[in-house]
């Protein structure tokens, strides 16, 4: 029988989210192999704070990414309302992609971890990706902008193939080309719409 974690206390919460905004801003500047005493320095907590949260630097890894996958998911509505869908679909997996690519070593990071750890941890994120992805098919789809048929687990797994390429000088370019390119080929007529 699986024990179902007890919610954190209000203090402990705000704790644990300076510490994931804290590991935010220095995978941001540094990449994920710095000194983990600079990511609770940068939290006002202690190491052993951050421990308590995070037992290993893996774990710190992915509870960066799955709070910055929940961003983006969240986020779909409001593009959604704000973007033609073909535009809030090509903005929506540029961030995803800017993202990863934005915290040097985050993709062979997670690649690591997603391969050695239990994918249960992992798995209510996918299906958010999958479900904003769906999302943003959906509203392209009815708009008449897109052709039918488009599968989200397709777009996603080209998406991952895209951020394995944002540690080789000039990626931000050709991933913004690959976007496009990928879009372009859901078109109800290709080549038309914004980039």
């Amino acid at each position: 029988m699986t024990e179902v974690p007890r919610p954190l206390r209000a203090d402990a919460r705000r704790k644990r989210e300076a510490v994931v905004g804290a590991a935010r801003e220095v995978f941001a500047e540094r990449g994920v192999d710095i000194a983990l005493e600079e990511v609770a320095r940068r939290a006002g907590v202690g190491i052993a704070t951050l421990y308590r949260h995070f037992p290993t630097r893996e774990a710190l890894i992915a509870g960066v990414y799955l709070r910055e996958v929940d961003l983006l998911c969240d986020g779909v509505a409001d593009l959604l309302a704000d973007q033609p869908p073909d535009r809030a679909l090509v903005t929506w997996m540029r961030r995803f992609i800017g993202y990863v690519g934005g915290k040097r070593g985050m993709a062979v990071a997670m690649k690591s971890i997603v391969m050695t750890s239990d994918s249960a941890l992992f798995r209510p994120s996918h299906d958010r990706v999958h479900a904003a992805m769906d999302r943003l098919i959906d509203a392209g789809e009815t708009a008449g902008v897109f052709r039918t048929g488009a599968q989200a687990q397709d777009l996603v797994l080209a998406m991952t193939g895209f951020c394995l390429v944002t540690d080789r000088p000039g990626w931000q370019d050709r991933a913004d080309r690959l976007v496009q390119l990928l879009v372009d080929g859901l078109r109800a007529v290709p080549g038309r719409g914004a980039p």
